[in-house]
């Protein structure tokens, strides 16, 4: 698993519509052998996803976590909280295709997957694409340098 060589473990979040496929995650990574850190949240309880994105977030920028899945409903307000942050490049992906991509021409470093439009066994077929996919560079670093707020 290419990404994973970091030795990191990964960092995990999610809100209350994110929190079942979270642990159904958090199992195949304990049956994998593979570390994490789970930044919350930790039942199905209303919660706010923000509340959870930014401490997932802060610990990819620090080099804490090294990759991070988050999840809410749609995968779009977790997304967009992670990407407030300067060093995240957070993918919102719904099929494996879609992470495959988001690994080999954006180098995201934090999967979101939308809990609430996406069945178990595609969710895990999409980890483990992002996992194993190698961000290619070339002309897509170029592209990735562009990121950053000038």
């Amino acid at each position: 698993m290419t990404i994973l060589k970091t030795g990191l473990p990964v960092g995990l979040c999610s809100d209350h519509a994110g929190y079942e496929m979270k642990c159904i995650i958090e199992g195949y990574l304990e049956s994998q052998g593979i570390a994490f850190e789970d930044f919350g949240t930790f039942s199905d309880e209303s919660c706010d996803y923000a509340d959870f994105a930014h401490p997932c977030a802060e610990a990819v920028e620090a080099g804490k976590v090294y990759p991070g899945i988050a999840l809410c409903g749609s995968g779009n307000g977790i997304g967009m909280t992670l990407n407030k942050h300067q060093g995240i490049r957070a993918a919102l992906c719904w099929e494996p295709e879609l992470a495959r991509l988001a690994r080999a021409h954006n180098d995201a470093n934090v999967l979101v997957l939308p809990a609430r439009f996406i069945q178990p066994a595609t969710a895990l077929e999409c980890v483990d694409i992002f996992f194993s996919t190698p961000f290619e560079g070339g002309r897509h670093r170029r592209r990735i340098e562009k990121i950053p707020v000038r």
